[in-house]
């Protein structure tokens, strides 16, 4: 098999860059590890960067999430019993959207359906091959076969962990990296969110409240 672009991870950032593949008239093949139920039931972040925002607004693939979404002019700051507003907008100029990414990954998903788009579900033991060259190619295996693409560019939206991050000649990589004394434990309540997302910093711990949509809180 062949196509322009293998793109790695059907998430957020590999679906929509098919689809402005798509759109460009480029060719490409999304390969996924994880089934797509299993995608879009994973709990993931609900903040979207305006920047983001605009792509999809550009792109028309934004409907949903402006109908659904929420718009914030910043966020709180709690700590020592006071609080404080920051005034993102005022400060910047921009803004940011609350919204859930599994409601993001289903409006990607039903747009690049929609447009024929080609992702390939339980794509076990993806593997980059000559990532240097000027031809490069992907294996992986689905049901217990491997296949093979070959490519003129190979993108790994498969994040952090992924194999294509790994695959980076290591002349060709810096990495940086901060370690926060802490880790997240994330929970989702069926009830309203505050009106702003409201971060915490206590003598027992650091806290953030935020939001999913008008009736779901994380």
């Amino acid at each position: 098999m062949r196509t322009q672009v293998v793109i790695v991870g059907a998430g957020p950032a590999g679906t929509v860059l098919s689809l402005l593949l798509r759109r460009a008239g480029i060719d490409s093949v999304v390969l996924e590890r994880q089934s797509r139920q299993h995608v879009l039931e994973r709990i993931r972040a609900g903040v979207l960067e305006w920047g983001t925002v605009q792509i999809l607004r550009d792109a028309g693939i934004g409907t949903k999430m402006d109908r659904c979404g929420r718009v914030h002019d910043g966020a709180r700051i709690a700590w020592g019993g006071r609080s404080l507003f920051f005034d993102i907008a005022a400060r910047t100029g921009n803004h940011f959207m609350a919204y859930g990414q599994g409601a993001l990954q289903r409006d990607l998903y039903e747009a690049s359906d929609a447009e024929g788009g080609v992702i390939v579900e339980n794509a076990v033991g993806v593997l980059p091959h000559d990532v240097d060259t000027a031809s490069p190619w992907a294996t992986y295996r689905t049901d217990g076969v491997e296949r093979r693409i070959d490519a003129d560019f190979i993108v790994g939206c498969d994040g952090y962990h992924g194999v294509c991050r790994s695959m980076i000649p290591s002349g060709r990589i810096r990495t940086f990296e901060k370690t926060y004394p802490f880790g997240w434990l994330g929970v989702l309540a069926k009830t309203p969110p505050l009106p702003d997302l409201v971060y915490c910093n206590h003598e027992r711990g650091f806290a953030l409240a935020s939001q999913r949509d008008a009736m779901l809180s994380r």
